[in-house]
């Protein structure tokens, strides 16, 4: 079985496809059922948080604070979010012994398994996007049940709407400014978690500061803004280009004039009189 990391599985895991098929099964039935939920890091993108958060029916910090740790990437240095696992036990807080208590509302990692996805960068980049089976021996599930295409599966799991979120986070980043000499501030690192994970927080920010003074934001947004978790998103992964790389995702508006720079493009914003 090929080490479950990045240059084990780009080295030694079997490439699938789409069409490629395989054998697997997973429920109550099986002797490991859960067993894959216990001692596993699950990294959270900021929509399995959303969704989560919304499961529970818990404001965004709550949910954070009980269920989650933050760490740094290896690569940028930014702040990467992770279930927390209960540390007696080791094991999932949200599982049951019937199950996935928030089942519906599972993490992509989860949908996944026991699927991984890979997308060579660099000299590799030519391959392309690549499945692979995670083979660990707790799982019982290989070569059970019945058959399915990596398509089939990933269609059956519902992975659509985590994948159709995840692609404007994804693609922040992937901006080609992370790679400058100069590491994150403080400040920008506090607004970044609280733009992609602490949502409710980050609805604070925008209704009750001077942000929707100082930006165009057309009425339909704002009106979306206040009640839709996606929406806010989108808005906070476009505030977070606009005020990290200077991309061109946000206006202000005509009567505003910027002083000097700052570090979020708040501080430094006022209205010219008249």
């Amino acid at each position: 079985m090929p080490e479950l990391t990045a240059e084990g599985i780009l080295d030694s895991s079997p490439r699938m496809d789409l069409e490629t098929r395989f054998k697997f099964g997973c429920g109550p039935g099986m002797a490991c059922f859960n067993s894959c939920c216990r001692d596993v890091s699950i990294l959270l993108s900021p929509y399995d948080v959303l969704r989560l958060k919304n499961a529970l029916r818990m404001d965004s910090s709550e949910f954070l604070e009980k269920y989650t740790l933050t760490m740094r990437s290896q690569d940028k240095q930014i702040p990467v979010v992770l279930l927390r696992m209960d540390e007696q036990t080791r094991k999932c807080p949200l599982v049951r012994e019937s199950g996935c208590s928030v089942y519906a509302h599972r993490p992509w990692a989860c949908r996944m398994y026991p699927l991984g996805m890979a997308e060579p960068k660099g000299p590799n980049a030519a391959a392309g996007r690549f499945y692979f089976l995670v083979e660990e021996q707790l799982c019982k599930g290989h070569g059970a049940g019945r058959e399915h295409s990596v398509r089939e599966w990933i269609e059956s799991q519902k992975l659509d709407p985590f994948d159709q979120m995840q692609a404007p986070f994804l693609e922040l980043m992937s901006h080609p400014g992370w790679d400058a000499a100069e590491p994150m501030s403080q400040e920008k690192l506090a607004m970044y978690f609280m733009s992609l994970y602490d949502l409710d927080r980050f609805r604070r920010f925008v209704m009750e500061t001077r942000f929707l003074e100082l930006f165009e934001v057309d009425e339909t947004r704002r009106e979306a803004i206040a009640t839709d978790d996606e929406e806010l998103l989108e808005l906070a992964i476009d505030w977070l280009a606009y005020s990290l790389f200077h991309e061109k995702r946000m206006k202000l508006k005509t009567q505003v004039v910027v002083h000097e720079p700052s570090g979020m493009g708040m501080s430094s914003a006022s209205q010219s009189p008249g």
